[in-house]
């Protein structure tokens, strides 16, 4: 790629091509091409006392994702290509497009292809060329012109995000000055205790002030509270001890069968009793 192509101001693809009256009925994000390369008008309606016309026009935004692929100029009597449309028309209400000749554009996802339309140009039609452009042909007076290339999406910027002040409680970093009093930074409620805790403080201020120490939980004390953890002797002699390679290789590996057979119950007693008859009390 040439150094003409590669520079910032043809790097972003062209994203949509439309006819407009002028600067007024452009829409937003649309370049109007108000000159040729010649310096001539490039209204494509000319003439003496002319009012109204109609110029061409390019976005280059890229937020619906799509892009230009190509561009053709074509005849009334030629089929349009398949996968191509007709620019669209942002004209005042007594201008109108002439159609002996028409634009139509082949618009992509911007991800599908690696080269689309980067410039459009105009020039008065039997001038100079336009260097590393491609010709599409003329159109009522006019020469049309398209750079393709290469093109570069810019890079999303991130957006900064405001820290909340309960994020900033959670850092690492330290505690930070205290904040000034906001509605979004409401002063912090007092713990709250549960109902048993409450009647334990209320009914036994023993275990209150035993509470109050480094066993203190919101949620009362359990039975638990203050007795050590230990395994019992048994089990410590168990754990200590090895196991012999011939204890592991005495065990047997019992079958779905084995266990069928060895759990194996008919409930005959059962079925004898359901069956025994009360005897009936006699009046």
């Amino acid at each position: 790629m040439s150094v003409f192509e590669s520079s910032s101001a043809f790097s972003r693809p062209i994203t949509a091509v439309a006819w407009a009256s002028n600067a007024s009925s452009c829409p937003a994000q649309f370049i109007l091409i108000t000159q040729t390369e010649d310096g001539a008008s490039a209204n494509f309606i000319r003439g003496f006392a002319i009012k109204s016309g109609y110029y061409l026009s390019y976005s280059k935004d890229l937020s619906g994702g799509m892009v230009v692929a190509d561009v053709q100029v074509i005849t009334d009597k030629e089929t349009i290509p398949h996968g191509y449309c007709y620019i669209p028309e942002f004209l005042e209400p007594k201008a109108s497009v002439g159609k002996k000749k028409r634009i139509c554009v082949r618009i992509v996802p911007v991800g599908s292809v690696a080269t689309a339309v980067l410039d459009l140009k105009l020039t008065v039609k039997n001038k100079s060329m336009v260097q590393q452009y491609t010709c599409l042909g003329d159109m009522n007076g006019f020469v049309v012109w398209c750079l393709k290339g290469q093109f570069s999406t810019p890079t999303p910027q991130a957006k900064p995000r405001s820290v909340s002040l309960d994020m900033r409680s959670l850092s690492l970093e330290g505690t930070g000055p205290p904040q000034p009093l906001k509605p979004s930074n409401p002063p912090e409620a007092p713990p709250k205790f549960s109902r048993r805790r409450s009647k334990l403080d209320t009914h036994n201020p023993m275990e209150a002030v035993y509470d109050s120490g480094n066993h203190s939980s919101i949620h009362g004390l359990t039975a638990m509270d203050g007795v050590p953890f230990s395994l019992h002797p048994k089990f410590e002699s168990q754990s200590n001890s090895k196991v012999s390679v011939s204890t592991l290789s005495d065990i047997r590996i019992k079958s779905v069968q084995d266990i069928e057979n060895e759990y194996n119950y008919t409930f005959a007693v059962e079925e004898l009793a359901a069956k025994r008859m009360c005897p009936s009390v006699s009046g």
